[in-house]
């Protein structure tokens, strides 16, 4: 199934009441990169209860916070370590799956097969998107070609934008350079309209998540992981989201970007509604993350985050 529903700008699950019962509801809301699993576990979870309504909103993980810290929505999806700043002000959070970002260019590139045998290093990278110059393809190629490379970025305070940012020795709102666009599905977008563009993604809104091949339109930059000027077949993990979050999972792709997702809230849930779908996210929930297309923690990780709910 064609995972439509990703490409909203709010992807929203409104559930009724049954049976007469009292009405019990969670809000959600925040990072793009975590809605699509958000959404898979308030369909299961709706399953088991039948009464509860809950609602998922994404909207960026800038925004996640800001409304968890604010009590407007009962948990935040946040795709990026929580700060110092915003735990003084209360933020607490478990971490609840796994994901990266990933540099995607489109598939169109007249380039794309000299990209993709050679890769890109991650100080072209940072030529891109930190320095504020003018880039050839020719540059990044190392062939004779005059053709810009249009870069892309998030216009939204985002835990991907931020996680690419640090990846790159720099931070979101002050470092990134290029063309703004708001949201994961919005950046996708704008690189397959560009055959000459570049941007990056969190796996999930990169890849189809039936045929698990990158999606129409984009392909993945791969990463020259040790900067010899080729893509070697450790380095080649890219053709499918499967052996992508296998090396994700074994540490072959480097973190940041890779990442840690978490639900985050002003203070540990004093709602007993809201702990009860925490506790069953850490547990039960957790056989549908692959399912999904995101990478489940190690047990050691869900098990200190079920004691974070005590």
């Amino acid at each position: 199934m064609k995972k439509l529903y990703f490409f909203g700008l709010a992807v929203m699950i409104m559930l009724t009441s049954s049976c007469g019962k009292q009405e019990s509801q969670i809000t959600i809301s925040g990072a793009f990169a975590l809605s699509p699993l958000a959404v898979k576990w308030g369909e299961e979870y709706k399953k088991l209860h039948p009464e509860l309504n809950i609602d998922i909103q994404a909207g960026g993980a800038g925004k996640g916070m800001a409304d968890a810290l604010s009590e407007q929505v009962s948990l935040g999806m946040v795709s990026r370590e929580i700060n110092e700043a915003e735990i003084k002000q209360g933020a607490w959070f478990v971490g609840v799956t796994k994901d990266a970002v990933i540099p995607t260019i489109n598939a169109n590139n007249p380039y794309l097969n000299e990209v993709l045998k050679k890769g890109m290093t991650k100080k072209q990278f940072q030529a891109l998107w930190t320095e504020g110059r003018t880039v050839t393809w020719g540059e990044i190629c190392g062939i004779a070609a005059t053709d810009e490379v249009k870069v892309f970025k998030r216009s939204d305070a985002a835990g991907a934008a931020e996680s690419w940012a640090k990846y790159l020795g720099k931070k979101q709102q002050d470092d990134l350079k290029g063309t703004g666009v708001y949201g994961d599905p919005g950046l996708a977008e704008a690189v397959k309209k560009d055959k000459f563009g570049v941007g990056f993604n969190n796996v999930i809104f990169a890849y189809d998540i039936s045929t698990k091949k990158p999606n129409e339109g984009i392909r993945v930059i791969p990463i020259d992981l040790n900067e010899n000027g080729t893509i070697d077949p450790e380095e080649n993990f890219y053709d499918n989201m499967d052996a992508l979050n296998a090396a994700i999972l074994e540490g072959r792709y480097p973190s940041p970007p890779a990442k840690e997702l978490y639900f985050v809230s002003k203070g540990k849930p004093k709602d007993p509604v809201v702990a009860e779908f925490l506790k069953w996210v850490l547990t039960d929930g957790q056989k549908y993350v692959k399912e999904a297309g995101f990478i489940n923690l190690p047990d050691q990780k869900l098990q200190a985050a079920l004691e974070k709910l005590k």
